[in-house]
Formats: structure tokens, sequence, C-alpha cells
């Protein structure tokens, strides 16, 4: 017996040394893997901000933002003035009124007020059909050059050409011209070279919204030709799209479809997230508490569901509505406990005003109340058919805290809902979406107020 347990033992002591041995050549191999993709790879093990790689090179290698590959999620500037003022031609279709904006506008607006704030001179080539318009006044270094649009709501070319021209013909040209979609059109932006035209969503990306729409078509409603015609504008892009010196998509599954697809070349691509002010945007317990009050929501109810933007079809508000008709139908303690907040304006309004007294439609809101909206909800739905662009909506949210639920799309699980720390995403369909209702349901605030906290990091 003796000899076996000696014998037990040593296998034993056998087995803990090859345990360890295989433990520290595992630790020496990952530190050699991890450096060696680290050499090729720069934003390896986590894909990190041009300020996380800047300040991880050495201060003699300073990286190029114009050939970084991912997206350009945080950029910090100086609070003194720039080193040189720039002057800055933007052409884009509408000048947004703040409350009523969006999202090319919102991204129009909050951009370039900000590059004005910076000190940098703004001419805006924009069309208005009210001779009363005084947005000249928000900053002194905006300039406005307004145009009756075309009978389609577009920018006159010929027009904005000409005012454009007049204005690069003085003593100092535009060092940077930058087009909202194609508020300038290819036949004019083939000529400018220091040119950048920013994508809120381009055709291809669209025909999965197609699909979406066939699949959720009442059989009662005629079939539509969407998707072959939208087949026919892909490659009508693919065409023209080169005729912009430099593309910006607004998520990273754009940028790759601009330079798979589209074939433009890499270093005329670069993928920068839309702009959200995070002094605006930002946790705020007190205004939270303000909003509920103010829009009398009880402080019994142990979920508070937040909606917003323009309340239309392809926003998926008809999703959004059918699932809560069936849900508050089905369990009465959910209709009980929870309260849905819908900020903003468009048909569907009136339909969630059927669906009872906890379902509050507050109508558009301006910034600031906007702010405070995100701050008295637990947890914000986006249920979006449109699989082209991101809606601000989502980064608002998420930088006030809060987690976040949207439709399973390439742009928002690639850019915005990377993780299931950050919130939920859901397949376009009424039964999806309500199990995932039913998940953030069951969660405890706690659970949801993490999540929140994970997103806003």
């Amino acid at each position: 017996m003796a000899k076996n347990q000696k014998s037990s033992l040593f296998s034993f002591q056998n087995f803990c040394y090859i345990v360890i041995i295989f433990s520290i050549c595992s630790i020496i191999l990952f530190l050699s893997w991890t450096h060696c993709c680290s050499q090729c790879y720069p934003h390896f093990p986590y894909q990190t901000t041009p300020q996380n790689q800047t300040q991880n090179q050495n201060q003699n290698q300073p990286i190029n933002l114009l050939l970084y590959p991912l997206a350009w999620n945080n950029l910090i500037f100086p609070s003194n003035t720039p080193s040189k003022l720039l002057k800055i031609a933007l052409f884009v279709k509408k000048w947004p009124q703040i409350s009523h904006a969006g999202g090319l506008e919102r991204h129009a607006l909050t951009l370039h007020l900000a590059l004005a704030n910076r000190g940098h001179e703004l001419h805006i080539f924009t069309t208005s059909t009210n001779t009363s318009f005084i947005n000249h006044s928000i900053n002194k270094n905006l300039h406005f050059h307004f145009s009756q649009p075309s009978p389609a709501g577009y920018l006159d070319q010929s027009l904005v050409w000409d005012q454009f021209q007049q204005q690069n013909s003085t003593i100092k040209p535009f060092d940077i011209v930058h087009t909202e979609s194609v508020g300038l059109r290819y036949t004019r932006s083939r000529y400018i070279s220091n040119l950048a035209v920013t994508w809120h969503g381009i055709a291809y990306e669209t025909i999965h919204s197609d699909i979406i729409q066939e699949l959720l078509r009442p059989p009662q409603e005629p079939q539509t030709n969407a998707m072959k015609e939208r087949t026919i504008k892909v490659v009508e892009e693919v065409k023209f799209f080169t005729n912009y010196a430099h593309h910006v998509a607004t998520s990273d599954h754009a940028g790759d479809i601009l330079k798979r697809v589209y074939m433009i070349p890499q270093e005329r691509v670069h993928i920068i997230l839309n702009g959200v002010d995070q002094q605006i945007f930002k946790p705020n317990i007190s205004k939270g508490n303000d909003f509920k009050q103010k829009h009398k929501v009880p402080n019994s109810k142990s979920l508070v569901i937040g909606l917003a933007g323009r309340l239309v079809k392809d926003k998926g508000h008809p999703l959004m509505f059918e699932a809560l008709k069936q849900i508050i139908k089905e369990n009465k303690t959910f209709l009980e406990t929870c309260i849905v907040l819908v900020a903003g304006d468009g048909p569907w309004a009136t339909r969630y005003r059927e669906l009872g007294k906890n379902v509050i439609v507050l109508g558009p809101l301006e910034q600031n109340e906007l702010a405070s909206f995100y701050n008295a909800i637990d947890i914000f739905v986006n249920p979006t058919l449109r699989a082209q662009g991101l809606d601000h909506t989502l980064l608002e949210a998420m930088l006030s805290g809060k987690p976040i639920m949207a439709t399973r799309l390439g742009s928002i699980v690639g850019s915005i809902i990377v993780d299931n720390e950050i919130g939920y995403t859901f397949s376009p369909s009424v039964i999806a979406l309500k199990k995932v209702l039913y998940e953030s349901w069951s969660c405890r605030r706690g659970i949801l107020k993490m999540k929140g906290e994970v997103a806003r990091e």
C-alpha cells in the first residue's frame, strides 16, 4: 500500500510540474503572439480610438488619421484656438430647425456649428423658402447662401455652383468642401479635389430594408418593384461615387461596403460615426426626475421604456405598435408596471395614443428636453427598419448612460450594440421584438443601469 501511495504521489507531483511548465510556455507563447499582433495590427486586442492609438505610439511615429481603418469614435480637441483657421464650404439641401431635424440635417448642424465655435469660417449653401430665416445670428462665423429648392426639393446645382465659385474666387479660397450626401452632385464634385462627402445611407444597404419590408408586407398589399429598382440604383451609385474625392461613412458596415462593393480605394474612405454633443447628452438623475414629474410618470413603474425620432413606417413604428399592443393584451402585469414615453412626431403618434394612458406621446422635443427625456427612461428602443446610416438617438441615449435596444442591422451591430453588455438586438419581427421587451422587463433596474454604464463608456 505504501508503494502504491508513493507511486500515486509521484504521479501527482509529475502532473503538477507538467501543468506549471505548460502554463509558463503558454504565457510566453501568448505574449509573443500579442506582441506580433500589436506590431501587425495596432488596434489589437481591442478597437482603439485614434486618440488611444496616438497615446500608444511613439511620439516620433504619429499616425495618419486619413489612413485609419476603424471608426473615429472619440477625437479630443484642445480648448485653445486652432493653429490654422479654415474656410469651409458646406452643401446641404436643408438647414434644420432643431427639434424637427432628420439625421442628415442634425449632422450638418452639430458638426458645422462646432467648427464655427472653434473659429473656422463656414459658408453654408442650402435651400430656403422662408425669407425671414435668421439663423445667421447663431454664430458670426456662419455665412448662409440661400437658393430656391428644385421641384424635387434639392439644391439648384447651377445656382449654388455660381454662389460657390464666387466665394471660392476671393482672396482666400476654400480649404475644405463638404457635402452632406448629394447636396453637391457628382457633375460638379468631379472638379473639386479638396472635397469630402458624408453618406448617411447608400443604396446597397437599403436592399436589406427592402427585404424586411417585403417580409412584413400584408397579403392584401401589392408587391412593389423596390428591390429591382434598388439594384439598378446601386449600379448607378458605383459609377458616380468615384467622382467624390473623399468618402465619409457613418458606420463601419457602410465603410466596408464602400471599399468592397463600390470599389472606392481604401485611402479615400473614412469611417466617422455621427457626432453627438456630450455636453448636452450626459447622465443627470435630477433632470430625469424633473422630467418624470412634469409628465406625470408614476414612481411606482418598474420600467420606463423610451422611443424617439420620426414616428413613421420605415423607422419601425408599426412593428413597435403591434408588439406593445399584443403585450398589453396578453400580460396585465406588464401594463401595470411599465410605461412607454414616445418623443417625436409623425403619423404613428395617434396610433400610440390608442394604446392607453401607459403610453405617453410627448411630441417633438428640443435638445435640452430630449436630454432630460433620456435621463427619465430605463431603456431606449429603436425599432428601425432602415438598414442605412446610424440614428443619432442611439448615440444620444448611450451618452446619457442608458442601455439600448435596436433592430439587428449591419451598421447597428457593427458600430453600436457590439456586445450584449450594452443592450439588446432583435430581428425585425413582432415575435422577436416582444421577446427582448419581455427580457428587459424581467431584468432588475440595477442590471439595466450597469448595461447603461457600459454603453456610455
